[in-house]
């Protein structure tokens, strides 16, 4: 049978809102043929996406991490059932310098790696997890870093968006989120450019590549994969670069793209020809 490759964004996508996996979703998942290679792609630190891996039952494969900065493989030999495979840094300072003239009331978080982050100063409650560490200015700057997040959460989304643009970020890779936050990657680095990476690895022909998203940081992933499907809560930018939209997260509209893969894969049918559009249609229907 053709091996194929399923990427899936985990929050908004995979997950609610509340970071909550629904039942009809892990058994769709845990369902999927052996032939379906399911690969983590999500903007989440390590140990954030870890557990969610722990609750797919997952037990190998990959999962791109930090929007592409980090790259782990699943093993539960080692502890914390992983081990890093890949990673990209970039010094954080000239993008910090140049956003805390431009953002200067945001809050910044530098990522740890499977530990946690250093902050200016705390993030709201459950926004962070692992442990965080106010340190100063120099501290946050000081070394190369996978990852820098900012928030401001006394901003609206659109408010903050215009502040960011108005920064005229350069050299990095960017993506503005759902709320007032921004996740900040090395130049060149995103979900796409780790799959791509993991494609290559396990042997998967490109034409047999799916992607589920839900945010503006999907829209590389979006855009590389062979079907590319947003999520029915997507902004309209990330439906305009996808294949197919499907039903809403809170309505569990992954279940129905996850069975016509399982079907496709079953039956060796390619899941753009006709499949994909029938997840949609029994959603819908």
């Amino acid at each position: 049978m053709t091996k194929r490759m399923l990427c899936l964004d985990l929050d908004g996508t995979t997950l609610l809102h509340t970071g909550e996996l629904t039942e009809p979703v892990r058994a769709a998942v845990a369902a999927l043929p052996d032939e379906v290679e399911v690969v983590i792609a999500t903007g989440r630190s390590i140990i954030a996406t870890t557990p969610i891996i722990e609750q797919l039952g997952l037990r190998h494969g990959f999962a791109v991490c930090s929007n592409g900065a980090v790259t782990i493989q699943i093993n539960p030999d080692p502890p914390g059932g992983y081990s890093i495979a890949e990673t990209v840094t970039f010094d954080p300072r000239p993008v910090l310098e140049q956003l805390r003239d431009a953002l200067p009331d945001a809050r910044i978080a530098v990522e740890e790696l499977g530990v946690g982050f250093k902050v200016s100063q705390q993030f709201p409650d459950g926004e962070l997890m692992g442990v965080t560490r106010e340190v100063p200015w120099e501290e946050l700057v000081g070394e190369p870093v996978t990852r820098v997040t900012l928030r401001q959460p006394e901003s609206t989304p659109e408010e903050f968006m215009e502040m960011v643009e108005r920064a005229g970020l350069h050299g990095v890779s960017y993506a503005v989120g759902w709320s007032a936050w921004l996740d900040i990657n090395p130049e060149g680095v995103s979900k796409a450019s780790a799959l791509e990476l993991v494609r290559r690895r396990i042997g998967v022909e490109p034409q047999h590549t799916i992607a589920c998203g839900d945010q503006r940081n999907d829209l590389e992933m979006l855009y590389w994969a062979a079907w590319g499907v947003a999520m029915g809560n997507a902004p309209d930018e990330v439906k305009a670069v996808a294949d197919e939209v499907a039903g809403d997260v809170d309505d569990d509209g992954l279940v129905p793209i996850l069975e016509a893969l399982t079907e496709a894969a079953r039956e060796g049918k390619p899941f753009r020809d006709g499949v994909a559009s029938q997840a949609t249609a029994r959603f819908t229907a």
